[in-house]
């Protein structure tokens, strides 16, 4: 990768740079200034960036804003006096793809003005507040970025929503996307579009994966890492925070804080959070235009990750239901919709491989009831069996832990097997 620097006084300096895809002219754009020790910073972290030739197998998108109108466009919208939405991106140790992140929200050809917060939950090396800075600094973004120092993705969305709506109280909208995400340049005008046009209180859109090279086809075709609705119209709910809006005056309805902190470890604040927003009356809505690309990393592209992807969706879904259910009748109500789950599962397991389905999708339905109990037994997320090296891990889940991982390695090699059968169809 050629990258060469300008630098003018009191101007711009510009970053150019040619991918192994071919030639695209980009740049970043920040003030010159001179003594500055934090822009200082700021610049040897992007320089540093700008010397890896890939992100995930992918060209790194250095742009700040390309080269052309983008750039005066986002200088207008910030000297805007009023806010009508705010951005929020919460980020912890990938100041790459929060480069990208950035990147795509500068080039919003959107004209109605909006500030961005960016949430580092990483207080040691705060490398996102590194990146974020840059584009505060260069005035193509308005905006600010905090540091959330209690680890936990539902701490740093709290504090995002926090700091939305009281830094910009003019504002109407509220909108999360996260820092692997890269918008498309329509995103925003359709989400606010889709909200005042519908008259609903949260909008969602698509999160299409981007994989790496060479990632295994079966993996890629399987549900987890696709959309579950395909097309525009209302729906009953949404099931992630990568790409939603949200009206203030809604958000404001709920109680504080807005995402339940104790699915921090287990993950699955965001389907707890609109599951009350569901029970509290609000409407949704899904616009299918409004769409993001998400940087899938290769560590997720494989079947153990599939799996325990879905024993951890069944977990959360029994801790959601439990909380719903204080009273007995709800308890047995509870238990009885464990056991139902178990024929269901397996039919859908029948059906997915009846349509020539992989292995993997057959199994993953059956994955999701295997979480539910865990869950129900205290062996789930709780103890690591789940959430993985972040959650403690007790002694009495050994077998659990044993049990999951002998499943792994034989779904690997089935998968294998099954990979090397269609090899020699084809």
């Amino acid at each position: 990768m050629n990258v060469q620097w300008q630098v003018k006084s009191c101007q711009f300096e510009y970053s150019c740079r040619q991918t192994r895809r071919g030639s695209i002219s980009s740049c970043f754009i920040f003030p010159t200034h001179r003594g500055s020790e934090h822009l200082s910073r700021s610049l040897s972290r992007a320089l540093a960036l700008a010397q890896e030739e890939t992100v995930l197998d992918n060209p790194v998108i250095l742009a700040a804003c390309h080269i052309g109108p983008s750039a005066a466009t986002a200088r207008r919208r910030c000297e805007m006096p009023n806010t009508v939405a705010v951005i929020c991106v919460a980020t912890c140790r990938r100041p790459k793809l929060l480069l990208r992140t950035l990147a795509s929200v500068v080039n919003q050809t959107s004209q109605t003005p909006f500030a961005v917060v960016v949430v580092d939950n990483d207080p040691v090396a705060s490398e996102g507040a590194s990146i974020s800075d840059l584009f505060f600094l260069a005035g193509v973004l308005r905006g600010r970025c905090v540091i959330e120092a209690e680890p936990g993705k539902c701490f740093a969305i709290n504090r995002a929503l926090q700091e939305a709506r009281y830094r910009y109280p003019s504002a109407s909208y509220i909108l999360m996307i996260d820092d692997d995400e890269v918008a498309e340049a329509e995103w925003l005008d359709r989400m606010i579009g889709a909200c005042q046009t519908k008259g609903v209180d949260i909008v969602g859109g698509p999160v299409v994966p981007e994989f790496p090279r060479n990632s295994s086809d079966i993996c890629c075709r399987h549900p987890v890492y696709w959309p579950v609705f395909l097309r525009s119209g209302y729906v009953p709910t949404l099931f992630c925070s990568g790409n939603f809006l949200i009206r203030k005056e809604a958000l404001e309805r709920l109680d504080s804080p807005h995402f339940d902190e104790g699915f921090s470890i287990l993950g699955g604040g965001d389907i707890e959070f609109f599951a009350r927003c569901r029970r509290s009356g609000m409407t949704f809505y899904w616009e299918q235009q409004a769409c993001i690309v998400k940087v899938v990393p290769r560590s997720r592209v494989n079947a153990s990750w599939v799996l325990r992807r879905g024993l951890r969706i069944g977990a959360i879904n029994y801790r959601i239901d439990s909380s719903e259910s204080h009273a007995s009748a709800g308890a047995l109500n509870l238990f009885a919709k464990n056991a139902a789950l178990i024929p269901v599962s397996l039919f859908l397991a029948v059906k997915s491989q009846a349509r020539g389905e992989s292995l993997l999708a057959v199994m993953y339905p059956l994955a999701v009831v295997v979480g539910r109990f865990l869950e129900a037994f205290g062996l789930g997320g709780q103890y690591g069996i789940i959430a993985g090296n972040r959650a403690k891990r007790s002694p009495k889940c050994g077998i659990a832990l044993r049990f999951v991982a002998t499943i792994e390695r034989r779904m690997r090699r089935m998968l294998v097997s099954e990979r090397s059968v269609r090899a020699n169809k084809a």
